[in-house]
């Protein structure tokens, strides 16, 4: 019993969850969660974790009860006596918040990370941070992963031609390098400026496209205007078909209207977000990073290196 692997999930990522302990062919920590009728919630382990490595896996994306049930259950295994508890967030929600970007505001994304580390988390397991540079906002080890091997492994697959990798903002021009590296195309990025106060996004496009099949990278979509507007300007610059990929498909508000709408003809996302039935259009084509999370926990629980992973 000492030392045994126990992997259990929030309500956010049961699905992902269910795949991760499949993969490694474990079955899943038996918990529960309940929810008062004052919106209190309540967690209890169903089994007894004293002296085992506790895997918790959640992302912290909306509601905010998704985060509140992640330290919850990180006190509760504390409380029951876990030799070590490895919070796994496949999404890290408020990293945008990374920074004071204007007077009297919060830098975020540092509370998240002393919350969780007050809970009673000795370890975190994430992938692909919209700032890498908030692994220094942890005082507990962090594990960083990401999900590029599998998207990239993804369009190799399909062996697209003549493609071009296109960095949707200057921002994201990192991660479309190194898509573009491991697909061997070359990039093209997005310049976007404001005319004036209060005036209309004025986009150029730095690279060639026309007559290409364009690859859109981004780590985080949101509302979605990004990249749609980054599709419709390579499509007026000639550029062929138009595919999108990101890590966190957050999709809110009107974005799925915007993705129907647009020139995009395939979305390919990662299942690190739910999707509920009404966001599972038909461009959207969800892969999945349980075996990748798997694969991490299982080397973090042998004390083993997981560099291997970025290859």
């Amino acid at each position: 019993m000492a030392n045994s692997l126990k992997i259990f999930s929030g309500k956010a990522s049961a699905a992902l969850t269910q795949k991760i302990v499949s993969y490694l062919d474990i079955p899943p920590g038996d918990s529960s969660i309940n929810i008062f009728s004052d919106g209190e919630i309540w967690v209890k382990y169903n089994e007894n974790i004293r002296g085992c490595d506790v895997f918790i896996v959640q992302s912290t994306c909306a509601p905010a009860e998704n985060f509140m049930e992640l330290l919850i259950m990180i006190d509760a295994a504390r409380r029951s006596s876990a030799r070590r508890i490895t919070a796994v967030i496949p999404y890290f929600g408020y990293a945008r918040q990374d920074r004071k970007d204007q007077p009297r505001v919060a830098i975020t994304a540092k509370l998240v990370a002393n919350l969780i580390r007050t809970a009673g988390a000795d370890r975190v397991l994430t992938i692909d941070l919209h700032a890498p540079q908030i692994q220094g906002f942890f005082d507990i080890p962090l594990d960083h992963i990401y999900s590029s091997p599998i998207l990239a492994e993804y369009f190799k697959k399909i062996n697209i031609t003549d493609l071009v990798v296109l960095a949707p903002d200057i921002g994201g021009v990192k991660m479309a390098r190194a898509y573009a590296k491991r697909l061997k195309a070359p990039l093209a990025i997005i310049d976007k400026r404001r005319s004036g106060p209060n005036q209309t996004e004025v986009m150029h496009l730095i690279g060639s496209v026309k007559g290409k099949n364009v690859l859109i990278i981004d780590d985080i979509v949101d509302t979605a205007g990004t990249i749609v507007k980054a599709a419709e300007r390579a499509g007026r610059e000639g550029a062929k078909n138009i595919y999108a990929a990101c890590t966190h498909p957050i999709l809110s508000g009107d974005a799925i209207k915007k993705l129907k709408k647009s020139n995009i003809t395939e979305f390919v996302v990662m299942d690190t977000i739910p999707l509920s039935k009404e966001k599972k259009i038909d461009i959207i084509n969800t892969l999945s990073v349980a075996n990748l999370l798997g694969n991490a926990i299982k080397r973090i629980h042998n004390e083993e290196s997981i560099s291997i992973l970025f290859d």
